[in-house]
């Protein structure tokens, strides 16, 4: 056997902690101080004054510390897009075992790639009329379905849910799951967006992803993504990220939410609002209902008032109608007497007037028998006169001489 079998090859075990102290140890002995270009990602500010973020460029990203001391001395605010030159010392957060860049001092350098980007699309989709506030429709407040665009394992998906669940159960949700980070996630967005707008009785779509750094979200900065949510038939809330990340698709959805949950709250109206909606709905018909019964019957006592009761009335009627008969038969008796008596005066004054008529007239027949007996011939004779006819009885009314024609 010969010396070299007679070595232990057997790796050396590193408890965690000593590894990453060592692995700081040898960062620390041949990196640092360091200084380091790149653009500031996922920026936020705890409350002890402390800063965290990341530094990226196309080929990487290193997580970054600046705490207080540090930050304080800083003449500008960071954020989000800002290309900056950051000095200090590359180590390990043990706790987390991840590398960490803990800056002593930061200046600016101008805006990032990623940032630079976003504001040039910005730009063209904005002089397009994409963001315009007239292009948007409104949210119907009563949907018959929802549809919900995200990722089937983000934590989005169940703070939607939840607050479906708890203000409209009984609509009906549609998921349409897609990737929402990635190089494949702006494909995959477009396809379950238009896949999900085709199904029937969806009225509203929720496009929603959780918080992240910019490129994180990247994928909502996609302008064919952009294009087809103007385009899509069906309304569309955009929930991505939190209240101060603004993505393209923020602007050119019909309704941006600042986080998902309130992408779900603002879709449709809850179902206590409703219930108390139509309790109100249902007070003021009966208030409205009570105010018209009463105005009815006050405007019937006023009438009844006026009138007195309806059996009051009709006997006063029947008492009017009887009056007004009896007055009748009286009128007609009285009429009808007058009538006779008028007819019994003129009978007798008819009859006196037929008896002195027919003594006027008996008396002038009497003269006219007087006078015709005055004129009778044989008065005449008698007085002495002859009645002298010719032989064919003619009466000879003159003397004619003898021998003298006729």
């Amino acid at each position: 056997m010969n010396s070299a079998e007679n070595v232990d090859i057997t790796p050396r075990i590193w408890g965690v902690g000593v590894l990453c102290r060592a692995i700081a140890d040898a960062l620390d002995a041949r990196f640092n101080p360091v200084a380091v270009r790149g653009e500031i990602s996922g920026f936020t500010r705890a409350r002890s004054g402390h800063c965290y973020f990341n530094l990226k460029d196309p080929q990487g990203q290193l997580r970054c510390a600046m705490f207080k001391r540090s930050a304080q001395m800083l003449n500008f605010a960071p954020k989000d897009g800002q290309t900056v030159e950051v000095f200090g010392r590359l180590g390990v957060y043990e706790a987390r075992g991840e590398l960490q860049l803990v800056i002593e001092s930061m200046r600016t350098t101008g805006q990032g790639t990623w940032f630079e980007q976003f504001l040039k699309l910005k730009a063209q989709l904005e002089a397009e009329g994409l963001f315009n506030t007239e292009r948007k429709r409104p949210i119907p407040d009563r949907p018959r379905a929802i549809g919900v665009v995200t990722s089937l394992g983000a934590a989005a998906l169940h703070d939607v849910a939840t607050a479906l669940q708890r203000r409209v159960p009984h609509i009906p949700v549609v998921l349409s799951p897609a990737l929402v980070q990635g190089a494949d996630a702006p494909a995959s967005l477009l396809q379950a967006l238009q896949a999900v707008s085709a199904q029937p009785n969806i009225d509203v779509i929720l496009l929603v992803r959780g918080g992240g750094s910019l490129e994180d979200l990247w994928a909502f900065n996609d302008e064919k993504l952009a294009r087809a949510i103007v385009a899509c038939p069906v309304p569309v809330i955009c929930g991505v990220g939190h209240e101060t990340d603004f993505t393209i698709a923020d602007f050119c959805a019909d309704l941006r939410a600042p986080t998902p949950t309130a992408a779900a709250e603002l879709c449709a109206v809850p179902q206590a609002d409703l219930v108390q909606h139509v309790m109100a709905l249902q007070e003021l018909m009966q208030n409205l209902a009570h105010r018209q019964i009463d105005k009815n019957s006050q405007g019937l006592d006023l009438a009844q008032s006026r009138i007195g009761r309806p059996s009051h009335a009709i006997s006063q009627q029947v008492l009017r109608v009887t009056r007004l008969e009896q007055s009748m038969h009286q009128r007609m008796a009285s009429i009808t007497q007058a009538c006779q008596h008028d007819l019994l005066n003129k009978k007798a004054h008819l009859k006196r007037a037929l008896d002195q008529t027919m003594q006027n007239n008996q008396q002038r027949i009497h003269s006219a028998q007087l006078r015709l007996e005055l004129l009778d011939p044989k008065l005449v004779l008698q007085r002495g006169f002859a009645w002298l006819s010719d032989e064919q009885g003619v009466a000879v009314s003159r003397q004619t001489p003898v021998g003298a024609p006729t």
